[in-house]
């Protein structure tokens, strides 16, 4: 089997007694060349062609560094492999299935949004499905995940029941969050789904926390078998704000195990991220905090699953964070209510043309994984699946008035807890003079 970083970039932290120059680059090819999807020339995104045609030819002559130890040993292992193959037939149906069940839940969303079921802002993940399955579909139940806006497709791939997520987007008491929540804020505690964030940076610090805690676990409260992992998942835009940075210092300081995963979809709403920052290619902002950076093509789901399998190995190992900028695109306007005006129709062509789930399809019969009757039969049961979550959805109850105030105050009545410790509410004097509560 491959391994995990052979086929992106990566770029290492300096050792602490080391300067950089002009004789000790930093950045580091990849063994088998640059990627035909960030450096291409065949496409007006291309960061090198943008911004550093002078140093083309010196990029060229860097010489490959490997994550760690592990990934030469990984290396040898693969070379006498009698197989070449990234994935089994059993590993291939599972990301397919997950990726189909992201396609269609997202598909049928826009369906019930625009019918009235639904209200408030809807963010599809349409196109980035390779992000998620590639790296949730690697976690352990205990693992924790931390997402953003668009989150739907994070909370399935990490096990949240369709009829859940479904019902919290009607707002109903059935949704994974009573109704309470909505499509920016899924939350899952028995799954370990920390919350979408609606602000972008809001998830780091969650993310990080989560981390630390499983750390503090381990070493500090002595559970020897807490190996488990946090991933956190942003977009390009947020690598702008500050709580990105302030994280990356405190995982990198603690070597917390956590995986900040960039999902660069080269848009935040309607800005494009060409535009927007100094430096595009954020995978190089990890050594500057001591870690790993690795930027992977986020349209390939077999390439997002090995850079995954070697940065959450590193994170329960103990080695540390490390930063992950998949390159992707979202086949949607940033939620169902964008026009979706602002981008070069060519640009959305060319990335319809790379559509992760039909790449998959290709490599797995391309290598005799699977036959066409196998994924019709997945597509019919994920097409049945998602129906039920929409008629369990529409047939669950509403919230109660009275579920209003809870979840909010420390007080589960919502009026607040007295300098006595008592509840406010149990205060004869609490409603006078005012309307009967």
């Amino acid at each position: 089997m491959a391994t995990s970083f052979s086929a992106t970039k990566v770029l290492q932290p300096l050792p602490l007694n080391s300067t950089r120059s002009a004789e000790k680059p930093l950045l580091c090819q990849s063994l088998k060349g640059s990627s035909s999807f960030l450096g291409s020339s065949s496409h007006k995104l291309s960061l090198k062609k943008t911004f550093y045609p002078h140093q083309s030819q010196r990029r060229s002559n860097n010489a490959v560094v490997a994550v760690s130890d592990v990934v030469k040993e990984k290396k040898s292992k693969s070379k006498s492999s009698s197989s070449n193959l990234l994935i089994t037939k059993e590993e291939g149906l599972v990301l397919y299935e997950d990726m189909v069940l992201g396609r269609a839940f997202e598909d049928m969303c826009a369906q019930m949004y625009y019918r009235g079921k639904m209200f408030g802002f809807v963010h599809l993940y349409n196109g980035q499905e390779a992000v998620s399955t590639g790296f949730i579909k690697l976690l352990k139940k205990e693992d924790s995940v931390v997402s953003t806006y668009r989150d739907h497709v994070h909370a399935l791939s990490k096990g949240v029941p369709a009829r859940q997520v479904m019902s919290e987007l009607f707002g109903k008491t059935t949704g994974c969050c009573r109704g309470q929540g909505g499509s920016m804020h899924m939350f899952s505690k028995e799954h370990n789904v920390l919350g979408g964030f609606a602000f972008i940076g809001e998830g780091i610090p969650v993310a990080t926390g989560a981390a630390f805690t499983s750390k503090y676990r381990r070493e500090v409260l002595k559970e020897a078998d807490c190996d488990h992992v946090t991933l956190a998942f942003f977009g390009d835009g947020t690598c702008n704000n500050g709580q990105f940075y302030e994280c990356l210092n405190m995982a990198a300081l603690w070597k917390l195990p956590i995986i900040f995963v960039v999902e660069n979809n080269l848009w935040a709403i309607g800005m494009s991220h060409l535009r927007s920052t100094s430096d595009p290619e954020i995978w190089k902002k990890g050594p500057a905090f001591g870690m790993p950076g690795v930027h992977v093509d986020g349209m390939d789901v077999l390439k997002v699953r090995e850079v995954a399998m070697e940065a959450v190995g590193r994170a329960r190992r103990g080695e540390g964070p490390t930063l992950v900028e998949c390159e992707t695109y979202r086949f949607r306007g940033h939620s169902l209510a964008d026009p979706d005006e602002l981008r070069d129709p060519a640009e959305k062509n060319h990335y319809a043309t790379r559509d992760p789930i039909t790449a998959l399809k290709k490599y797995m019969f391309e290598n005799n994984l699977v036959n066409e009757a196998e994924l019709k039969a997945i597509d019919k049961k994920i097409d049945e699946l998602v129906e039920e979550s929409v008629e369990f959805a529409d047939a669950s109850p509403v919230p109660a008035r009275n579920q209003l105030l809870e979840n909010v105050f420390a007080d589960p009545r919502g009026f607040g807890i007295g300098p006595d410790g008592r509840y406010r509410c149990e205060d004869p004097k609490f409603t006078e003079g005012t309307a009967q509560v």
